[in-house]
């Protein structure tokens, strides 16, 4: 199956399916029905089996699914079987956070450099990380071989960041900037706007009977 045929639906189901049978492999469950699965991810079976179908036919008949080797398989197809080096571009509150959180690394993801623009932050160590000038990401990008930039600047610099990270051959921006970038159309840009989930977490209490 063809990774550009599997639905972007799918794909953010399925990066929860990895989590989760991360936690069943820690808890020692080495076989997990679609069953379980689906109740440990909060969705029913039946989307659970269409989702996995994308990732070809394996699983056991009235015994399930052999949980290492559904991880490792989603995580081929997902591309997270390999590490991906990260660039980031904003070492305020919200960046130094990041480069504190081990989940990342853990995942595959690792900031292997920083960068701002504040002249008064260039040479600072932050988390055993030296600040660099934005002006010399494509110097790094091309000796770490950095292949995703993570925006964490204020939104007035959010451009201006994604302008440094196209211009310096990155194909990947995870952006955290509460503004819509302008950017090639062969790059691909995730929005992560933290307020959207209290937003949605206010209206879900309202509607089933919570505060007004």
């Amino acid at each position: 199956m063809r990774k550009n045929n599997i639905p972007q639906v799918t794909v953010q189901r399925t990066a929860m399916y990895v989590q989760v049978l991360e936690g069943l492999l820690e808890r020692g469950e080495d076989i997990v029905s679609s069953e379980k699965l689906a109740n440990e991810c909060g969705v029913n079976p039946s989307q659970i089996r269409k989702d996995l179908s994308y990732f070809g036919e394996f699983g056991v008949r009235g015994l399930g699914y052999y949980t290492k080797d559904l991880l490792k398989t989603i995580k081929h197809y997902l591309c997270i079987d390999k590490k991906w080096n990260c660039a980031l571009v904003g070492v305020g509150n919200l960046g130094k956070a990041l480069l504190k959180s081990k989940l990342l690394r853990k995942k595959g993801f690792d900031i292997v450099a920083i960068f701002d623009i504040d002249p008064f932050k260039i040479g600072e160590m932050v988390e055993n990380y030296k600040i660099y000038c934005v002006k010399r990401l494509k110097e790094k990008v091309k000796s770490l071989n950095i292949e995703i930039g993570i925006i964490t600047t204020p939104s007035k610099w959010a451009q201006r960041a994604a302008n440094a990270i196209v211009d310096a051959g990155i194909k990947g921006i995870i952006n955290f900037a509460p503004v819509r970038l302008k950017v090639p159309e062969d790059v691909k840009v995730d929005n992560v706007d933290l307020s959207t989930h209290f937003i949605t977490m206010a209206f879900n209490l309202i509607k089933d009977g919570g505060r007004r």
